[in-house]
């Protein structure tokens, strides 16, 4: 079988620790992990993050929307945990202090 790759330059998986409420909610009543994406559609260059903007732009393309309040603009901290010792990919949202970053 073919090997779907999700990313052309990546190979790798990202794990992302909310402390939002609603998802934390989630999680913990799932009791496992949940898929999640940055809604940027093609041609767009920000995210979207209104519910009502979202439902309204891809209507029955999806099967819920959960509106849990506003979230921001800022983009999460990404650290590279591959080479043995943390790297700093993306500065953002989200402590660095546990990484000794």
């Amino acid at each position: 079988l073919p090997r779907r790759v999700l990313h052309p330059k990546r190979k790798t998986i990202g794990l992302r620790v909310p402390e939002h409420a609603v998802v934390s909610a989630l999680l913990a009543e799932l009791d496992g992990p949940m898929l999640s994406s940055t809604l940027i559609l093609p041609g767009e260059d920000l995210p979207l993050t209104d519910a009502d903007e979202i439902r309204d732009r891809l209507g029955k393309q999806v099967d819920l929307v959960i509106e849990a309040g506003y979230c921001g603009p800022e983009a999460t901290t990404v650290i590279d945990l591959t080479s043995g010792s943390p790297e700093l990919v993306r500065a953002g949202r989200g402590s660095l202090e546990p990484f000794g970053l």
